[in-house]
């Protein structure tokens, strides 16, 4: 039976589904912000099924800032129709997965890998000019391969996802974050879905809450693809090293403190 909230809350997980949305289209990680206010706010539900409602909005505002983006700078659509397919079909086979994988090693190892993350992004100059690295067929294997591996993680543990997408069309094909911006949107909204099936099939999903916050998710997400769009590579990559700074933090506090 799914919780019941008071004005208040709705008005609260509203705002902070709104925040989620602005955030996530500029850098990435809205998650940061939807999940604890879902844990605050409804205590006593079981994790499954706010993570199952956080999925619901936060795949609406991602495929809106997907879409607001790719209607400005075009993407290569056969390389986001490949990976889209990859994460999807990982996220899938990752939530399925998730009662069998121990989630503790992945939990020490994240703040370090999203360390690793930070010092590649700082120290270089990367996704600041668009300079595509490889030829059409290699691209896509690349933007394959990269989703897969991600969507199976996103399906299965989650954290700092949008960020290693992000990171797969920046690094590991030469964009810029401007162009790597609806690429990594739609193979995150992707894996999103995957896991949401999965969600909906056990019946974890606050469906009205998941609708509302969808809603407030959706108009972030249009805010700050719009931001994005105005300012730019230099605000969109001062965002993912903030969004990857403060998950770096949340993340080692989570695993060793």
């Amino acid at each position: 039976m799914a919780p019941l909230l008071d004005g208040s809350a709705w008005a609260l997980l509203g705002l902070a589904a709104f925040a989620a949305g602005v955030v996530d289209a500029v850098g990435g990680g809205g998650g940061l912000i939807q999940v604890p206010a879902l844990f605050a706010f409804l205590p006593g539900a079981p994790p499954a099924l706010l993570f199952g409602t956080n999925k619901m909005a936060s795949s609406v505002g991602t495929a809106g800032a997907a879409w607001q983006y790719a209607g400005s700078v075009t993407p290569p659509w056969r390389v986001v129709a490949a990976s889209m397919l990859a994460a999807f079909v990982a996220a899938w086979l990752g939530a399925l997965a998730l009662a069998m994988i121990p989630t503790e090693p992945l939990r020490k190892a994240l703040p370090w890998l999203l360390l690793a993350l930070l010092i590649f992004t700082v120290l270089g100059s990367g996704g600041l000019h668009h300079q595509p690295k490889h030829a059409p067929q290699r691209e896509l294997r690349w933007a394959t391969a990269g989703s897969g591996l991600i969507g199976f993680y996103d399906g299965a543990f989650g954290p700092g996802a949008g960020a290693f997408y992000k990171m797969l069309f920046v690094r590991g094909l030469g964009f810029d974050f401007l162009h790597a911006a609806a690429p990594s949107k739609f193979a995150n909204l992707a894996s999103n879905l995957g896991a949401l099936m999965v969600f909906a099939w056990q019946g974890q999903i606050h469906w009205l809450l998941g609708l509302g916050m969808a809603v407030s998710n959706f108009a972030g997400g249009q805010l700050g693809s719009r931001l994005g769009l105005k300012f730019g590579n230099r605000l969109i990559r001062r965002a993912f090293v903030l969004l990857v700074g403060v998950l770096i933090v949340k993340t080692f506090g989570d695993a060793y403190l």
